[in-house]
């Protein structure tokens, strides 16, 4: 099949093309409370097709994506790849050339044993201490082991083995005759027992929370404390400002060698693209474009290093070695987690949804559940929102020296904005 593809791809006389081809070997569990309902096997496959277009003129380089089925014809392939190379025609940017092959050999790895991997996570649930107040209605488990071959009109041609996991549970808490459920989603590489348990732990307290919040009561500024895993998206408004689309589109306004902010009351943030990251999901060892991923310090005490960022953008801010990262390290923090949790602040641990702008840098969230400590006592509290941008939060924002890891980000413990601006759910 994928012959018959790279054939038809030659023979279509195109400037350039790429085949990223997905193999997925998997099993699914369905669970009721403990009891399993239903599980099944699957294996699939996902062939994505980018063709490139180059103007007579040599002056601009277009390029169309699709998804070939893999049991496609041979006249459906030919179809397909005459579409592309149509459309591609029809975009046009400023010219660059795709990845050539790597020096690097690169590391196939293993299949994963995805027996040994449901059952961890199957394990982990079971164990899981619960009460008549909070307990676990139902979960599904999704663990896969990945084979992603990737061909070039380049001449690139690697493939690599990885494993992808999620895990999909709702926890129930009832009180008083009143009962809510939270929804958790979990991806990892293989199962994270320690890190599933814990943030578990903490949903079922969340849960037996929510049953006694007061509606917030605070409007105007307020010291807001992130300490779950919606302050991966503050940490991706840096990840993506140093990207080269950003940055080429005049969308950043980061600079190689200079701060990132000008004047530091706070911590500096120290971002790091890399390889590899200890049970990621997304542990590659080329980018989706065939680029060799690389340990990359994009920012370091607030000062931006590097850019990263896709071929077509790389090659237009004249960067080498640049590819598109898949796991992020986020450091910089001086203070315990003690330090950070005394005082008076909010500390937002659910959103009903939350945002950040990474080009105007505006956030918002809708409040779920927090807990509002007045330096005496602490409250459950829901409703009302917080607000504010990063443009103003940056220089003076504190981070905690430990770390958790959500996937593909490993980023501080506890993140502390300062005077945001907080609208309470009281009339």
């Amino acid at each position: 099949m994928i012959d018959s593809i790279v054939n038809k791809l030659k023979a279509s006389g195109v400037y350039g093309w790429e085949v990223n081809d997905v193999i997925i070997n998997g099993w699914e569990f369905y669970f009721i409370r403990h009891q399993l309902d239903q599980h099944r096997a699957k294996n699939v496959e996902h062939i994505n097709i980018t063709v490139y277009q180059l103007t007579d003129d040599g002056q601009s380089v277009g390029f169309a994506s699709a998804e070939m089925a893999p049991a496609a014809t041979e006249s459906e392939m030919e179809k397909l790849v005459n579409d592309l190379a149509y459309r591609a025609t029809l975009v046009k940017n400023r010219p660059f050339t795709l990845n050539p092959p790597s020096e690097e050999t690169v590391d196939e790895g293993n299949a994963s044993d995805i027996a040994d991997i449901s059952a961890d996570f199957i394990r982990t649930v079971s164990e899981l201490p619960e009460t008549d107040g909070e307990d676990i209605n139902s979960y599904e488990i999704f663990v896969s082991d990945v084979l992603h071959r990737l061909i070039t009109s380049t001449g690139i041609d690697e493939m690599e083995h990885y494993p992808s996991s999620m895990i999909e549970v709702i926890v129930n808490a009832r009180r008083d005759g009143h009962e809510i459920e939270l929804y958790r989603n979990y991806k990892s590489g293989t199962c994270d027992a320690a890190g599933l348990k814990r943030d578990l732990e903490k949903t079922m307290n969340y849960g037996r929370d929510r049953l006694i919040t007061q509606p917030t009561p605070v409007n105007g500024k307020c010291d807001v404390l992130l300490s779950g895993a919606d302050a991966c998206e503050i940490y991706q408004y840096f990840v993506d400002r140093m990207g080269a689309a950003m940055v080429y589109r005049k969308m950043s306004d980061y600079e190689i060698g200079k701060p990132i902010f000008g004047e530091f009351t706070g911590d500096k943030v120290t971002v790091k693209a890399l390889r590899k990251l200890p049970n990621s999901s997304e542990n590659h060892a080329f980018d989706e474009e065939g680029a060799v991923i690389s340990d990359t310090t994009m920012i370091e005490d607030g000062v931006a290093k590097h850019f990263v960022g896709s071929r077509m953008f790389s090659s237009y801010l004249g960067l080498e070695n640049a590819f598109i990262p898949t796991n992020i390290e986020v450091t910089g923090g001086t203070r315990s987690e003690a330090e950070l949790r005394s005082g008076q602040y909010l500390e937002v641990v659910e959103f009903s949804d939350f945002q950040v702008d990474s080009m105007t840098g505006d956030i918002f969230g809708e409040i779920r559940l927090a807990y509002l400590h007045d330096g005496e006592k602490t409250v459950p509290v829901s409703g009302g929102s917080i607000s504010g941008s990063m443009n103003d939060f940056v220089g003076s924002m504190l981070m905690s020296k430990n770390s958790v890891q959500y996937n593909t980000m490993k980023i501080p413990a506890l993140t502390l904005l300062r005077s945001v601006t907080v609208t309470g759910a009281e009339n």
